[in-house]
């Protein structure tokens, strides 16, 4: 996230697409799409580094918390600093947890509450490392496409 700018996450790089909007309060909430369609179409780097911190935070807090954490308590941090800072500590959290576990913790079903059940925790951790190299090839991707794109609105 080297170079992100906020301007970078709050351009949309389509007409429509998965955004961030803030709200009377202040907090960013992101839309939550109804289905998986290409015709959602691309979404805003700032929606993209939400759901990186969304299903971070969740995974964290439902397999080593209280599990009590929900989607809409989630937020967008509001600017790229704060989102690199939250996505740092969200890396921090997890890798300090994780270096905790044995072996048996790893194969044990225990911990995976959300957002499979009835899986080893093992498995957990593998989805963990495959939704960040999703969403970091996707954060890529779209910065790739609006470094060429011509300059349109924020639409927030």
């Amino acid at each position: 996230m080297d170079g992100l700018t906020t301007e970078d996450c709050l351009r949309r790089p389509g007409r429509v697409g998965l955004h961030v909007h803030p709200g009377e309060d202040g907090l960013w909430r992101a839309e939550w799409p109804e289905h998986e369609g290409y015709d959602l179409g691309p979404a805003s780097v700032a929606w993209l580094t939400w759901h990186l911190g969304f299903w971070w935070s969740m995974v964290h807090n439902h397999s080593f918390g209280d599990a009590s954490l929900t989607r809409e308590q989630v937020r967008w941090p509001g600017t790229a600093d704060e989102v690199r800072a939250w996505v740092a500590r969200c890396h921090a959290d997890w890798r300090a947890e994780v270096e905790r576990l044995g072996d048996e913790d790893l194969r044990s079903t225990e911990r995976t509450r959300w957002p499979l059940q009835g899986k080893p925790f093992g498995d957990i951790v593998a989805w963990v490392n495959l939704e960040l190299m999703k969403n970091a090839s996707e954060i890529g991707y779209a910065r790739f496409v609006l470094a060429v794109a011509p300059t349109r609105g924020t639409g927030v």
